[in-house]
């Protein structure tokens, strides 16, 4: 389905830095420095530092998936990409959880911050301030005021970061480093000492325990994929916006700890004792030992602006997840609608403020759902460090604009080191570990129940429409191609690369030879002999047309339970079989048979005689009467036919309804006709709604000024047939091309 409106390139360099240092710097120092400090002392910077370490490399596998490809969406993206698509819905499902996450504590940081702020206000101009200040329904009422602020600008600007917040809180903590050195330069001998000794009172676990826990601090560089699709120059923009934004936090993060460390608190006993009760506001705490009460305000300040800034960018990020997996239908299609001038995705917006608004008022506590954050955003990194950037690397047609230095080294260092901290975090914090669960199973519930045959139907059109995808997927079907006449050769291998992209497909040319009664020694059987014929034209033509198939015979009695066994054997993908007559008993009772023992799709042309060819198809009618789950085979064939044909190719989705239908009916059957054309057909379709109390009528009517007709045959049961007198009426009454598909069993 077309996007409502046109995604501009128009976020540059300086725009995407300030997504991922919007995101990145200020909330997390804030919020976590004190739990840092009470698992690790002062040897929490060195937690952070090394954290940052893991997060550059982390960066660059990043930087090179997304230049190689610049869409929105980021990691989903990029599994979607090399996984299948079932895969890509379980990633997208868990970043885009961990997005809306991470908007609702940074929403409800923002609101602890502002209400700490008008609390202070009131007691310094009226002497008191009333507890409801600081009440948890005053905070969750100014979090979803924020949320929603937010939401609505990002409406208005394709934008994430805000530029001014942005520079505002860097300016701020500039002055709370600078004045922490300038005391520290002023300090007495031995301060130095009484602050880092023991620099680890917690031991290796302790470091690794604070490590676990504040990795998310350095988090929303990988935003900036997240916003691919809308970033000029993605191949060198990318890259740099990432290191820029990581290199701006740890210029402030660590600089910021050694003056806390240092100058805040009179010894690192000191530091651990007030880090163990008020880790909250460990860093206010100790700039106002240091700064006094201005100090104390200015990490107030800060406070709000960094908080703000990362609510924006996590909201921007979770918003474009949901888009991106809604053009794929692993989430509602609705969600991909956008302004129809800025290009913004309207109703992803709206859904990830109204998710972050409802968890505000049902979560009490998001202390273990900002754990379950954490350890979902380790996770999907390490799986861009081990399978995304590996096996895009291994499969790629060409390389990228960016190459990540060090590779495999990087992506095999940075992604045990993530999933050694998710694993560590998973069991630090069970609860993290069973929400993570929870919302897994959630999604898996969902995908099969709602989204999976739309998803499927979806991708395999889009595999069809492109080789670089299934490479890319390492995926190399087998097309399985029986052949006897000659005659169908040049139809069926073309319906083979039509299914299957040529780049990337196996097809195999298949004959089968019936074992002579009496074999005279010194002669040739005929049978072989017709089969090598029939064989040596098929790829005679095959070559002069610049395919490439394989050929085999086999030695069987009965043809038809050969096909079937051939069939197990390669584990083919589709089965394509030509035939002249299928209205008659014996063909359609044997081929049913057939479709029942075989597990793979099954595709039956009819062409109408030998002049009819591929080549010529233009106008195609698709006939619907149900949610029939052949679905998917004819996105694959509809797929590769535009694939060849492009826009020349016109198809018509028809539906037939009962006379006495109403004008409501037919409404409804015409919006259910552009869902179907939408998933299945590339280009643009048209819809025609029939009253008519004779369906078998109607279509052969139409099919009169069709070149090729779609009929779809349910997999049954032996008492009934698949064949049923429809697809017989229509086969006997119609004189166009015409292909049955069936579903994989």
């Amino acid at each position: 389905m077309p996007e409502a409106g046109k995604v501009e390139r128009n976020i540059g360099l300086w725009g995407a830095t300030s997504i991922g240092v919007g995101a990145i710097v200020g909330g997390g120092i804030l919020a976590l420095a004190g739990i840092a400090f009470a698992s690790a002392g002062p040897s929490a910077i060195l937690a952070f530092a090394l954290n940052g370490v893991i997060a550059i490399l982390t960066a660059l596998c990043f930087a090179e998936l997304a230049a190689a490809f610049p869409e929105s969406g980021g990691t989903y993206v990029f599994a979607r990409k090399v996984l299948s698509v079932k895969s890509a819905f379980a990633v997208g499902w868990v970043v885009w959880f961990a997005s809306i996450v991470a908007a609702v504590l940074y929403a409800m940081g923002f609101a602890s911050f502002a209400c700490t702020v008008i609390a202070q206000l009131l007691h310094v101009t009226t002497g008191s301030a009333p507890a409801w200040i600081l009440s948890r329904w005053m905070v969750v009422v100014l979090a979803a005021l924020a949320t929603i602020a937010y939401s609505v600008t990002l409406v208005r600007s394709a934008g994430g970061g805000d530029r001014l917040v942005n520079i505002g809180k860097l300016v701020v903590f500039g002055i709370l480093i600078a004045a922490g050195l300038y005391a520290f330069a002023r300090s007495q001998g031995g301060t130095l000492e009484a602050s880092f000794v023991p620099f680890f009172p917690g031991g290796l676990s302790g470091l690794v325990q604070a490590m676990g826990f504040t990795f998310i601090a350095l988090q929303g560089f990988d935003l900036i994929a997240a916003a691919a699709g809308e970033i000029r120059d993605p191949g060198k923009t990318i890259p740099r916006a990432m290191l820029l934004s990581l290199g701006i936090a740890l210029l402030v993060y660590v600089p910021l700890l050694f003056v806390l460390i240092a100058v805040g608190f009179p010894s690192s006993a000191a530091l651990m004792e007030v880090s163990r009760t008020q880790p909250e506001a460990i860093v206010a705490l100790g700039a106002r030992h240091y700064l006094g009460s201005f100090g104390y305000w200015l990490v107030l300040v800060a406070g709000v602006l960094s908080m703000l800034s990362a609510l924006q960018a996590n909201i921007m990020a979770a918003a474009r997840v949901a888009a991106a997996m809604s053009r794929d239908r692993t989430l509602p299609v609705q969600l991909s609608r956008r302004h129809p001038s800025r290009g913004t995705p309207v109703a992803a917006l709206f859904l990830v403020a109204g998710l972050v608004v409802i968890i505000l008022v049902i979560l009490p506590n998001v202390a273990s759902a900002g754990a379950a954050s954490s350890l979902i955003f380790l996770l999907s990194f390490a799986l861009v460090h081990g399978i995304g950037l590996l096996a895009a690397r291994r499969r790629a047609p060409q390389p990228g604009s960016f190459r990540a230095p060090g590779a495999p080294l990087v992506s095999i260092v940075g992604g045990l080191a993530c999933l050694s901290l998710a694993v560590f975090q998973g069991f630090s914090v069970p609860s993290a570990g069973a929400i993570a669960l929870a919302w897994l199973i959630l999604g898996l519930g969902l995908y099969m129940g709602l989204f999976a045959q739309r998803a499927q139907v979806v991708d395999a059109a889009s595999q069809a429409g492109d080789a670089e995808l299934v490479k890319m997927r390492g995926y190399n079907p087998w097309v399985m191609v029986p052949i006897a006449n000659p005659a169908n050769a040049p139809n069926l291998v073309s319906l083979g690369y039509l299914v299957a992209p040529p780049e990337n497909s196996r097809i195999l040319l298949f004959s089968v030879v019936a074992p002579p009664a009496h074999w005279v020694p010194g002669e040739e059987p005929a049978a072989l002999n017709n089969a090598q014929a029939v064989l040596r034209e098929s790829l005679v033509w095959s070559f002069a047309n610049a395919y490439a198939p394989e050929a085999l015979i086999t030695i069987a009695q009965d043809r038809w339970a050969e096909i079937a066994r051939m069939a197990g054997v390669i584990r083919c993908e589709s089965l394509l079989l030509g035939l002249s007559n299928l209205d008659q008993a014996q063909v359609t009772q044997q081929l049913e048979s057939l479709i029942s023992e075989v597990d793979c799709e099954v595709v039956v042309l009819r062409a109408p005689n030998s002049d009819w060819s591929f080549a010529e198809v233009k106008r195609i009618l698709i006939p619907l009467a149900g949610r029939g789950g052949h679905r998917v085979v004819r996105a694959r064939v509809l797929g590769g036919l535009y694939r060849t044909h492009g826009e020349r190719l016109e198809a018509t989705y028809a539906t037939c309804l009962p006379a006495a239908a109403s004008n409501r009916d037919v409404a409804v059957a015409e919006s259910f006709l552009g869902k179907v054309a939408a998933d299945e057909f590339p280009g643009t379709a048209c819809f025609e709604v029939d009253r008519c109390d004779d369906p078998a009528q109607s279509i052969i009517r139409r099919a009169q000024f069709c070149d090729l007709l779609f009929l779809g045959v349910q997999r049954r049961t032996k008492r009934h047939k698949t064949f049923g007198e429809l697809v017989v009426r229509i086969a006997k009454e119609t004189s166009c091309g015409i292909i049955v598909t069936s579903r994989r069993g």
